[in-house]
């Protein structure tokens, strides 16, 4: 074993930052043995250098990121401290200095990925980012390596678990979005600014990432359609459960039947209770990837928290650390399909669609015949009618999404249709 160390810059030391820095210090004898050196923690970037972090040593700590990553001696900078910058700017000048990069900072590699991985391949350093999405889930390395001889049509998965928790309450408890938000806040599941989680950003985020690794092209946030949750109802939770389905926000990337194209995108949407996703409670997180020879794979486990976060980033740091050592480098960027991302009106989905309508006479055949002209097919429909009002709730055959959108406009013009009640897509069957 070599007996000089690999030294380590870790940049935040916040939640996942302090669990790394721990670990790394507990486990240090079995990091060395794995990567055949010692690790040596030798500087912590920080923006409050007065809190006490129990276990690192106060000399470690500096306000300065930009000099510490200038250091001609780091190994690896681990980057935990998210945004855009200035972790853009410490990244690339992490390359430029002789260190590689171990990042969690899934907003930055979904908008400007590309431009890190051609900074990384310029200086001949790595850059992973396993802990970027689904936390402690090995989700990253097996698209970019195990499944590299293979063809992957397909991920469909749930990737943020402060969404899954509140959907699952909804639907196990009967509580509407806004109490289930609370009981996810008061956990400390939810940040106190939930917009990031609720809206689909961090989920856009993640389904960017996973697109590019899996289609071998370039996907950025700004290609992935997104929609949150806070317009799922109590009674859209309800509905799901008589067809037999749950609600849950999908991020699901799909290549095209004739393989010219790709799509990425983020919503909530009904599955039926028999598919494995919908048995996935609480926080977890779980994707299913679909490859040409594998066939159906899942992945499945915690997929945020400093533990798990953590667990994902030394096990990049083991994998870096190792190439170092080789003088090598692990696998870059894989974008030479060049792939366009088509947009959402083109993707072929099935949609819940829950009308308040006038009960009277010649109402369903109205409907029926917008449903027609926009050439969408009705699977089912329910009615219920009380006091010369009814709601009337459709479920299509699969269509693309601009005609399903063509046909919910039209039905608003209806004067019979006093208003659209719900939206939503019905996926994984």
């Amino acid at each position: 074993m070599r007996t000089r160390p690999l030294k380590v810059a870790l940049l935040g030391c916040g939640v996942v930052g302090s669990e790394v820095a721990r670990i790394m210090t507990t486990h240090a004898d079995d990091l060395a043995a794995r990567i055949g050196a010692p690790v040596e923690l030798a500087g912590v970037a920080v923006r409050r250098p007065s809190k006490v972090r129990e276990g690192i040593d106060p000399a470690l700590i500096t306000t300065d990121a930009t000099a510490l990553v200038r250091r001609g001696d780091i190994d690896v900078v681990v980057e935990v401290i998210g945004g855009i910058e200035p972790a853009r700017t410490l990244i690339t000048t992490a390359f430029e200095n002789g260190a590689s990069v171990v990042s969690a900072n899934k907003a930055l590699l979904a908008e400007d990925g590309a431009a890190l991985h051609a900074a990384a391949e310029k200086y001949g350093r790595d850059l992973y980012y396993e802990a970027a999405v689904a936390g402690a889930i090995p989700l990253v390395r097996p698209l970019r390596e195990s499944l590299a001889g293979d063809k992957v049509n397909r991920v469909l998965g749930i990737v943020n678990g402060t969404t899954n928790f509140i959907l699952d309450k909804m639907d196990t408890s009967g509580a509407g979005y806004s109490e289930a938000l609370d009981e996810a806040t008061a956990l400390g599941y939810a940040e106190a600014d939930p917009t990031a989680d609720v809206e689909g950003f961090d989920a856009a985020a993640k389904a960017a990432i996973l697109a590019g690794i899996a289609f071998h092209t370039r996907v950025k946030i700004g290609d992935v359609h997104r929609e949150g949750i806070t317009e799922v109802t109590a009674a859209d939770i309800a509905s799901a459960r008589r067809m037999g389905c749950t609600v849950k926000l999908l991020a699901i990337c799909e290549r095209a039947a004739d393989g010219a194209s790709v799509t990425a995108r983020v919503h909530p949407a009904m599955i039926p209770l028999s598919h494995p996703l919908a048995s996935v409670r609480e926080a977890y997180n779980a994707v299913f990837v679909e490859a040409e020879a594998a066939g159906q794979l899942m992945f499945y486990g915690p997929g945020a928290g400093g533990s798990p976060t953590a667990s994902a980033v030394l096990g990049d740091l083991v994998a870096v650390c190792r190439n170092k050592l080789g003088e090598a480098t692990g696998p870059g960027e894989s974008a030479y399909t060049r792939l366009p991302v088509s947009p959402m009106g083109e993707v072929v989905t099935r949609y819940h669609i829950s009308l308040d309508v006038a009960d009277k006479p010649g109402v369903l055949a109205q409907v029926a015949t917008v449903f027609a002209e926009q050439g969408v097919s009705i699977d089912t429909v329910r009615q219920q009618g009380k006091d010369g009002e009814a709601s009337l709730v459709v479920v299509t055959h699969r269509a693309p999404d601009a005609a399903l959108s063509g046909t919910v406009e039209a039905l608003r013009k209806l004067d019979t249709v006093r208003g659209v009640a719900s939206i939503m897509r019905v996926e994984g069957e």
